[in-house]
Order: C-alpha cells, then sequence, then structure tokens
C-alpha cells in the first residue's frame, strides 16, 4: 500500500508538470499574423495599464515576476518569440504586475511569506537530520518532540506558500491575463490560450504537490 501510494503522488507530481510542457510547446509555433513578441506586448500592456515602475526583461531562470524589483521577467524564447505560447506567458506575468499594483492580498501575503519560507526551510532541513542525534544525546523525548515540531512548522511554512500561490496564479491567468489577450489575439485563439494560462498555473500546482510529498517523506523518515 505504501508503495502505491507513494506511486500515485509522484504521478501527481509529475503529470501536471509534462501536461504543462506539452502544452506550451504546442503553442510555441512562431506567428507571422501577431504584430509583436512577448516582451513588447508586456510593454504595451504596462504602459498601456499606466503601471508605472515596472520594467521588462530577459532572464535565464524562467518566466516570472518579481515584486520586490517590480520587473516582469521573461525567458528568451517568450522574450523574442511571437508564439500564441510567448504572448499568453507574458500576458500572465503582467497580470502579477497588475496585482501587486492594485494591492491583491493574496500577492502580497504570498511575497511576505516567501523570504520567510527559504530560511525555514533551510532550519527545517537541518533540524530534521539533526532530530536523531540529539535525542540520542539528550535522551529526552520532550527535546526531540520540539525538535520534531520545530522542523515540521518550518516545511509547512513553505507549503503555505505554494498553498497560497494557486490562487494567485489562476487570477493571474484568467482574472487579469484573459481579457487583456481578448483584446490582442484572433478569436481562434482563445481557446489555446486558456490552455497555456492554466498550464503556467498548473506548474505551481505541481510545485504544491512536491513540497506536500517533501513533507510526507520526512514524515515518514521520522515514524523509522
Amino acid at each position: 500500500m505504501v508503495i502505491i501510494a507513494l506511486v500515485v503522488l509522484a504521478a501527481l507530481f509529475l503529470l501536471p508538470n509534462v501536461w504543462a510542457q506539452w502544452v506550451l510547446k504546442r503553442h510555441a509555433r512562431p506567428r507571422s499574423d501577431y504584430p509583436g513578441s512577448g516582451g513588447e506586448l508586456a510593454r504595451h500592456l504596462i504602459e498601456r495599464l499606466g503601471i508605472e515602475g515596472v520594467e521588462v526583461e530577459v532572464t535565464e531562470h524562467g518566466d516570472h515576476y518579481d515584486p520586490t524589483a517590480r520587473k516582469v521577467r521573461l525567458s528568451p524564447d517568450h522574450f523574442d518569440g511571437r508564439s500564441l505560447t510567448a504572448v499568453t506567458v507574458a500576458a500572465h506575468e503582467v497580470g502579477h504586475a497588475i496585482q501587486h499594483a492594485r494591492g491583491y492580498a493574496p500577492l502580497l501575503a504570498r511575497t511576505r511569506l516567501v523570504g520567510v519560507a527559504q530560511h525555514a526551510e533551510k532550519v527545517g532541513a537541518v533540524l530534521m537530520m539533526a532530530a536523531p542525534f540529539l535525542f540520542i544525546l539528550t535522551r529526552l523525548p520532550g527535546g526531540m518532540l520540539i525538535v520534531v515540531l520545530a522542523a515540521l512548522i518550518s516545511f509547512g511554512t513553505a507549503a503555505l506558500v505554494h498553498l497560497i500561490t494557486l490562487p494567485v496564479e489562476f487570477d493571474a491567468s484568467f482574472q487579469r491575463a484573459l481579457p487583456l489577450l481578448k483584446q490582442y489575439i484572433p478569436p481562434y485563439d482563445m481557446a489555446g490560450a486558456r490552455h497555456v494560462l492554466t498550464a503556467c498555473a498548473f506548474t505551481y500546482v505541481a510545485a504544491s504537490l512536491a513540497s506536500m510529498l517533501n513533507l510526507g517523506r520526512w514524515l515518514v523518515i521520522l515514524r523509522r
């Protein structure tokens, strides 16, 4: 049963990523009928919507919006590309800039938690690995419990960030980007755009599942 459960969990983690990458590649064909690239559309939308202080730039670290630096960052393929995937991903990341400019509470909460979670996850990993040794040294079950609880809270913080991320991503896709895209791409491309936006959101679903799986893995280790 344990093996079956692990296989199911692994499938739940892998399948959203595989599907998302398939969708993005499917719609990545260059389009001569598009007037601009993903980067050009992002800049145009930011200017048109009057979002001040936000820049668009190329990155090698994956498409994202950085609320601290206030930058929409696109991979080279999406920054320079004139494909349905490129313009849709660009609109999605601009959607995060819109959230930030309008004070969207879940985005602000995620931004505050990200820094805390990064440190907490590192501390949690150290504590989880050190817990058995501390127990041997102290011979105090209560001390072991304290360490384990501290570690679980640390990993739980990371899981919480991923859970908050889900509504943020779906809002950026379907409440922000999709209405904008209706004004810039042909009607027959809207179904494809919805698929790409869903793929963008589901990459974070996979990340959330991975975080939960990591937490569960440590729980199984501790039970031994």
